[in-house]
């Protein structure tokens, strides 16, 4: 082999040995590189060269958020029930250094002391409490474990009680408890339900007969108002009847006095003579006779007419009589 052929060679592996040492760290990650099995430093994203044979990238990190789940565990309750609880922990590594020298195994770890501490939260609770108590035991329990792998270089982010699983007798003792407490509820509602439908006929029944009493009342009330003013109208046509007659009468008799009065007047004004005195008084005469009487007196100024008064009388009689013959024809 020529001297070229075997610099080519060297280098070549030079070349190998560069590439080979350059390194690149994706996002989200983390590398621990240890110089002749020692701690060197913790390589963080990006480009990154190691010295060959004594530089050595001793662990990978992911530096993301991680979910561990992990299997049921028994634990035992105050009341001595034991039931299966499985937990879900969300965890995210702070620390590459303290992650890779902290402790052998960290999820191991995690999940015993997990199982230890609900174990010791469990044990201070009674059945009922463990199962309407979820958030509570989630919160203490991931207080402990994030206290505890602190110096691991880990945060313990939430922690979730996956499943509560009691025992099968309990389940079923679980089952019929609900299911009494749906029929007595339901009893509650159906009572209850018809109870307020009772309340509110009764309410209908009394809003009735009250608006029934107080439409009688107000028909009563305008009936008597209604028989009140007719009565009043009818009084008081009767009135203006009685003053409309009582005026007329007095019209007439005024008119009566004043015609009386001016033929008074008129007789005075025409000055007549004892002649015409006596006809007007034969006239009043033969008027009165003109009724049922038979007979007549005749004052003494007259009498020098008691040819002429006679001979009044004597038609009054005829006049009386025939009155007194029609009447009977008539009947």
């Amino acid at each position: 082999m020529e001297a070229y052929e075997v610099l080519l060679v060297i280098l070549a592996i030079i070349v190998i040995a560069i590439v080979r040492s350059i390194r690149f760290v994706p996002q989200a990650e983390a590398r621990i590189v240890e110089r002749l099995g020692a701690y060197l430093t913790t390589w963080e994203v990006g480009p990154h060269i190691k010295v060959p044979i004594i530089d050595k990238v001793s662990k990978r990190i992911v530096l993301k958020e991680q979910v561990a789940d992990f299997p049921p565990q028994p634990v035992i309750t105050k009341d001595n029930v034991t039931m299966q609880i499985d937990t879900v922990v969300f965890y995210q590594i702070t620390d590459p250094k303290l992650y890779a020298y902290g402790v052998d195994n960290p999820l191991l770890a995690i999940e015993n002391l997990a199982a230890t501490s609900l174990r010791n939260l469990i044990g201070d609770l009674e059945l009922d409490e463990t199962l309407t108590s979820r958030e509570a035991i989630n919160t203490k329990l991931r207080a402990t474990l994030d206290e505890v792998t602190d110096p691991w270089g880990i945060k313990v982010n939430r922690v979730e009680l996956k499943n509560i699983i009691p025992p099968r007798a309990i389940q079923e003792a679980m089952e019929k408890q609900m299911k009494a407490e749906r029929e007595k509820r339901e009893s509650i509602l159906i009572a209850e339900g018809k109870k307020e439908s009772t309340i509110r006929v009764a309410e209908g029944n009394k809003e009735k007969a009250i608006l029934d009493a107080q439409a009688e009342k107000e028909a009563a009330i305008l009936r008597a108002e209604a028989a009140k003013q007719a009565a009043i109208l009818a009084a008081e046509a009767k009135k203006e009847a009685t003053i409309k007659e009582a005026e007329g009468e007095a019209s007439a008799i005024a008119k009566i006095q004043r015609a009386t009065a001016d033929g008074l007047e008129m007789i005075k004004n025409a000055s007549p003579d004892d002649k015409v005195i006596k006809l007007k008084s034969l006239e009043a005469f033969a008027k009165a006779a003109n009724g049922r009487a038979t007979k007549i007196i005749i004052p003494s100024e007259i009498q020098g007419l008691a040819g002429l008064a006679k001979s009044v009388v004597e038609v009054a009689k005829d006049t009386d009589t025939n009155e007194t013959k029609s009447e009977k024809v008539e009947e």
